[in-house]
Parts: C-alpha cells; structure tokens; sequence
C-alpha cells in the first residue's frame, strides 16, 4: 500500500499499534529538544526517573527564552541544565548561541528521523524531513528516559503546492493563507504534510516558516519531503552527509485523508490580525493603518534569506523616524555572517536595534509596544497582551511586509514600494563548530559532573490519584479559545517557571480584577479545606504554547478537572500527565448550565475513568446535571489511575499494574 511520507517515517519508528489514524501508537524518538522555560521541570522529573543516561541518538538543551539575567534565577536554572547536560549525555546550547527551532535545524535536524521538543513549534524541524512533535516536558523527559513517545497516529492532509511564489510573497504569507483557510482549531488529530511541484521552488528556511507556524493551527506536525533543496541547505551547514544521498518523499499513489490545493503564484502577502493567528486578511485590505514598531525576528523568520532581505529594503529607503525597529538574529551563525557580509551594518546605519540571537520579543521579554499602538512582528504568535502590553495592537507578517512598514511608518503591501524586490544569494557555506554549544561528555567523564542546583530550583510536587468522588467548585468559567498565555502569562511570569508554588500564583492573572481575591487565592483557599477546584470552558481550551505549567500549576492549586467543549492536543496530555482529568462536555449547549461558584460532584470517578467513558456530573444542590465524555486512550486512563505519569512509569518499571 502506497504510504504518505508521514506515516512511512511513523512506521520506520513504530513500537506499539498500528498506523490506523486515531489509533494509539508509540514511536522510537531519535532525537530531543528543551529549551530553559521547560527544560529545568523537564530535567528534574529525569532525574526523578533514575536513568544514568539519555536513551535517544541526541539530545539538545537549549537556553534561549531566560536570557535577560534580571536577579539570580535565570542563571541558576542556565547553570543546572549544563549541568544535567553534561551529566546526562546532552548537547547543551548556551545564552545567546541561538533560537532553539533555528539551531537545531541548522545542526541537528536529520531527514527521516523523528525529534520530540518541549516547546510547541518543534515541527519546525519537519522542513528537513523529520516528525518533529511538540509536548510537554513530562512527555520529553520520559522519551529522554525510554526513548519512547506514545501519541494518536494522526490522519494526514497533504497540502499540494503548484506554481512560484510572486515576488514580494512570502512563506509566511503561505502558511498565513493556510490559517485562513483552516483556522486555528478544530484541526487536532492531524499532520499537514506539503506536497506537489511548488514544494521544489521553497529553499529549507522558507519550508521552516511554514512548518513552524503549523504550530498555530494546531496540528500534531508538518512535514516536507527530502530532495535537493534539503541537500543544499545541508550543505551549506556542512553536514552533506547527513541528506542520505537520496530523497525522501510519499509513495507514488500515497492517498491522503484530505487535500488542500494551494497556487503559490495566486498567494499575495497576508497578515493575522490581533489578536489571533487565525484572523487573517490581505495586506491591501488593511494598509495604511499607522506603525508605531516593527520588530523581525523569532524561530518563524530569523534565517539568513530573512534578515538578508530585511537589510536588502533598508539599504535602499532610510527607516521611517515614527518607527522602532528592532532585529534579533535566529542563530549566531546568522548573526556572523550579516556582520561578515555588512548587511548588518546596512540594519544599524538605518537605526535598528539588534538584540542577541534569543526569543525575546517574541515571548514578552522586552520591546513591549505602547498601549494600542500598531506593532508588526514576523513572529508566530499574537495572542492578546503576549507582547507584555495589555492592550496590545499586534500583527503578524512577513520580513518583506515588516520591512515595508519599517520604511514608510504605515501598513504597505510591499509590492507598492516602488524598488526592485531584492534577490538574495544562497546562503553561504559554514564549516566548523560554534563555541557555544557544548557537545556530550563520554560517561567516564559525566559520571563525576555535580549539579549546581540554585536555592531557586524546587522539585516540582506530584499529582494525587483520583479522588472516589470528586466534589469540585468552579473556579473559572472560560470561553473560546483559551490559549496557555491566558492560563499561565509568559513575560516577566517565566522567571519563576523553576519554582511551582511561585509561579502557581500567576494561574489565569490575566482574568484576577484588581482589589478581589485571585484565581490562585481562591483555589489555595479551597484546598486547604480538602477540596479540589474545577475549571470550565469553551471550544479550544489550551490553545498555543506547550507550557506545561499550564496544567502543573493549576494541579498545585488543587484542580482536578477541566471540563469543556473542546480541548488542544498538548494541553490535554499534560492535563493528564498531572491527573487533571479533561472532560468534554457530551451536549456542548451544557456548558450554558454551569455558573462560577458551582459545587459539581462526580461519583465513582475512577470506575469510570477505567471502563465506562462516559459520567454523569451533578450540580451538588439537585439544580442540574448533565453528561460528560472522556475520550482517553488505554494509556491515557493508566496515566490517570496511576496519579500521573511519573507514577505511570514508575510502576511499570517496577512491573506494578498502573491502576
């Protein structure tokens, strides 16, 4: 049978099920990824875990969002993961090196191999022809540990390319398209993989683009397949070797679950509009509006060819003075060669600001914008108040529409510039290593490595068991499209990611009204009488970012449930790693019944959690009940009874039955 590439590089790595989409499989992980903002729980719950070393082909720690070194904590987070990197068999990538998506893509992506990250754009890597998903750092350290992943064999929508992208068009505007067409849920269960001819005329940083702001639609990945393009980029890495010497693609014949037709030449240059990925509109229908700041960068638009045509613009039209621009390279690499070839040069001398090779920005680490002033990034997320504003006016675009806007203070359609589109050289060959990624210690060596550990750094708790019953106060009642922003703000916030009691006080900051007591407060109060705390709400429930503190947090302060319409992939798993049982409401009109401060009991909660699938929940007082759904793997309802999924492992390491 003719097999897309998706499920041919699944199969190569298939340990447990059958490729059957919705199925339960496991796969063998080649490779993983962390970055500091997940990786200090991640490496902590490793070392919980007992393993002398990790079980995959590579690992990456990266330290790339904690960087600015406000008081002690960032570095002594900065400090245990070298640590655990060297004791542990790791590559570990310091301040500064770079943006992890970009980095790895440039010194560890592998065609056909298979990398897990604890950060939600990890398919960016799925450009170089690899099944790269995002998790939460629970997930990743235990592939660090086993070298395994367990996830729902996704179905596959091949996205069939034709034609030449026009110039002034992006990738980004591509993928911004995309969103348009799919929006930025509903899509769970699914991988995009790009095929057709037009998958040929994209260079590898274009295909990343795309592949990164997958992401935002919520699906498991992306894929492109291995050919020429691939080869090149490799090349100019100097890592030929790895390409394979053959291309990697689906099989003739591959049949697809769905399929979407795109014309590259019919693409013209987009924007998502504030304050989601999903609220897309042609540039023309928006130009003109006033631009206050412009800022490039982030893992979706940091690469060579990006940065090149930002100064390419530059250099031809001075910045407009109502303007703040700012840059910030993806990789050190790219940082060096715009300084060896002047194209940074051509940035500062038109007044950008360059910050170091780090998300920043992109995360609320700095550049916030003022209040209700335009700001258009290249980045891939824009969710309200990310930037650090609260009342932000965030937009995401392409360099070539950012740079449009850098020089005319306005909104452009940079096809309206009136200058030739600039043509950019391949990007040139690099050979030799960077002193700033440290490589594996052999395990003579590792074992003798002591890891500094920061008065700062607190071993995150352990989850309870199911309850019998499960008596539990809403807390909050959500709406649509909750994001792990709203559930755990970024910025300022990450500093306090290594300490859970801190950082469990920032839960839902966005929605606490000054002078009342906070969603942390309340469900504190509520624990410390016994009782447990419930959340309710809407369609798309965990949206964004992969932060897993978005269920570890919530887990301290005593929630036990998450009952909603609808609820993202990522979230769901670390709900579940931290045995918040995520309920879906069986009639969603349900939702309309249940109100802030209502008691909601559930019976025999761990029966059903077990066989049955389906439980009735009950207003305390006899007001109401309805019915709820728990769609949980044979897996997923082990993890639960077990009281998470250390405890899960634990327990079958010790041959122990997981409930």
């Amino acid at each position: 049978m003719s097999q897309s590439l998706m499920h041919k590089i699944l199969a190569d790595h298939l340990a447990e099920g059958a490729l059957e989409p919705g199925g339960d499989i496991t796969i063998k992980i080649d490779q993983t990824l962390t970055q500091d903002a997940t990786g200090t729980t991640a490496f902590l719950l490793f070392e919980s875990m007992k393993t002398s070393r990790v079980k995959t082909s590579l690992s990456v720690s990266y330290v790339d969002h904690n960087t600015a070194g406000f008081g002690p904590r960032n570095r002594n987070d900065h400090l245990y993961l070298a640590g655990c990197a060297a004791k542990y068999g790791l590559f570990h990538c310091r301040a500064g090196a770079g943006i992890c998506h970009q980095v790895h893509l440039e010194r560890f992506a592998r065609p056909g191999a298979t990398l897990l990250g604890s950060d939600s754009h990890t398919p960016t890597a799925g450009a170089m022809g690899m099944v790269a998903v995002g998790s939460g750092g629970m997930d990743v350290a235990a592939a660090m540990a086993t070298g395994l992943f367990a996830l729902k064999c996704p179905k596959v929508m091949a996205v069939r390319l034709s034609g030449r992208l026009s110039s002034w068009v992006a990738a980004k505007d591509v993928i911004l398209r995309l969103l348009g067409i799919l929006s930025v849920r509903g899509n769970a269960g699914w991988a995009v993989e790009y095929t057709g001819d037009g998958t040929t005329t994209l260079s590898v940083p274009q295909r990343a683009t795309i592949t990164n702001m997958g992401a935002e639609l919520g699906v498991t990945t992306s894929i492109f397949g291995c050919d020429g393009r691939t080869r090149d980029f490799l090349a100019a890495q100097g890592r030929q070797n790895e390409w394979g010497g053959r291309d990697l693609q689906a099989d003739p014949g591959a049949e697809y679950d769905r399929t979407i037709d795109l014309d590259l030449s019919q693409i013209e240059p987009m924007a998502a509009c504030p304050s989601s990925p999903g609220n897309v509109k042609p540039v023309v229908e928006i130009a003109g509006r006033p631009v206050g700041q412009v800022i490039v960068g982030s893992c979706t638009n940091s690469s060579y060819a990006d940065l090149m045509t930002v100064a390419a613009v530059l250099r031809k039209r001075p910045l407009a003075r109502t303007v703040e621009f700012a840059v910030a390279p993806g990789s050190r690499r790219v940082l060096a060669m715009l300084a060896a070839n002047g194209a940074l040069a051509d940035m500062i001398s038109a007044g950008a600001r360059v910050l170091e090779p780090v998300c920043g920005p992109c995360i609320g680490q700095g550049l916030s914008p003022p209040g209700g002033t335009i700001s258009l990034r290249t980045f891939n997320r824009n969710f309200p108040g990310r930037s650090g504003t609260a009342d932000d006016q965030v937009y995401l675009v392409s360099c070539e529409t950012a740079a449009a806007a850098a020089v005319t203070g306005r909104i452009t359609d940079p096809r309206d510039l009136g200058i030739e589109p600039p043509q950019i050289e391949p990007q040139p060959r690099i050979s030799g290593g960077d002193m700033m990624i440290d490589e594996p210690l052999d395990e003579s060596r590792s074992a003798r490595v002591e890891v500094i550990r920061g008065s700062t750094i607190v071993v995150p708790p352990l989850p309870e068991k199911p309850a019998q019953q499960l008596d539990g106060k809403v807390l909050i009642k959500c709406q649509d499209n909750i994001t792990t922003d709203h559930i755990m703000p970024a910025g300022s916030f990450l500093r306090l990611r290594s300490n859970v009691p801190e950082y469990a006080k920032a839960v839902f900051n966005a929605f606490n009204e000054p002078g009342a007591p906070t969603f942390a407060e309340r469900a504190l109060e509520l624990r410390e009488k016994g009782l447990s705390g419930v959340i309710v709400a809407g369609e798309g429930y965990g949206q964004g970012s992969s932060r897993e503190h978005a269920a570890l947090c919530p887990m301290y302060l005593g929630v036990r449930a998450v009952i909603a319409k609808g609820v993202e992939r990522i979230h769901k798993a670390n709900l579940i790693n931290y045995c918040i049982v995520p309920v879906l409401f069986e009639r969603p009109a349900d939702y309309d019944l249940v109100s802030v401060g209502d008691t909601l009991v559930i019976e025999d909660l761990p029966h059903a959690i077990a066989q049955i699938g389906r439980i009735r929940i009950a207003e305390k007082h006899g007001r109401y009940e309805f019915a709820g759904k728990l769609d949980l793997s044979r897996r997923e309802k082990g993890i639960l009874l077990a009281g998470g999924l250390l405890n899960y492992i634990r327990s079958i390491a010790d041959g122990r039955n997981p409930a």
